[in-house]
């Protein structure tokens, strides 16, 4: 369970490309315009590849990714050796290479996706109205009210209404066997609708 954690939190290359878009935006740096378009092809890999089982993703992310992240890696520490350590662009490709395993970790598992964009977009209404979570009541109520985000984001993900689903799932799950708790969570329920 910590390893999966772990996976969750790991920086990813969006983060990586943001902090080199600013600085060639910022001062039109032919090593960041090089780094970005290097990164621009291992996207290119996975545009190719979205939708594929995790096992065709993992086989072609080690094929095509891996050389491309090996080349990329090699070009960011060659440039970070050229210029000063004291820019703003040494601090930009020091940050890719000081989570360089982090930012790799995707190649290793198909189930991975190279980006957390979607997570952060599902969360930003959440982040949005932070200032009303703080009026939830109390600690458990936080918490409930994290399982039914929860809840409703993964209906979302899984082209379900969550309204439907949780009025259906509140008149269900008192008299819903414990032991297929399972059969109720959105994946699964799609296929129990009429």
């Amino acid at each position: 369970m910590r390893r999966r954690w772990a996976l969750c939190r790991a920086p990813h290359k969006a983060h990586a490309r943001r902090e080199l878009f600013d600085e060639h935006a910022r001062t039109k740096s032919a090593i960041a315009l090089q780094a970005l378009e290097k990164i621009g092809a291992i996207f290119g890999v996975e545009r190719g590849i979205n939708g594929q089982s995790a096992e065709t993703r993992r086989a072609v992310r080690q094929s095509q990714s891996v050389p491309l992240l090996a080349d990329l890696k090699a070009y960011l520490e060659t440039s970070l050796a050229r210029i000063s350590g004291k820019s703003d662009l040494a601090k930009t490709i020091r940050y890719s290479l000081n989570r360089w395993e982090a930012l790799c970790r995707f190649t290793e598992d198909g189930r991975l996706e190279m980006s957390n964009n979607a997570a952060e977009r599902a969360i930003r209404p959440l982040t949005l109205g932070r200032r009303n979570w703080t009026f939830l009541g109390s600690d458990a109520g936080g918490e409930r009210a994290a399982i039914f985000f929860t809840l409703i984001q993964s209906c979302k993900f899984n082209c379900v209404n969550p309204e439907a689903y949780l009025a259906d799932l509140i008149g269900r799950v008192g008299d819903h066997p414990a032991s297929r708790i399972d059969e109720l969570l959105p994946w699964n329920w799609s296929a129990q609708v009429v």
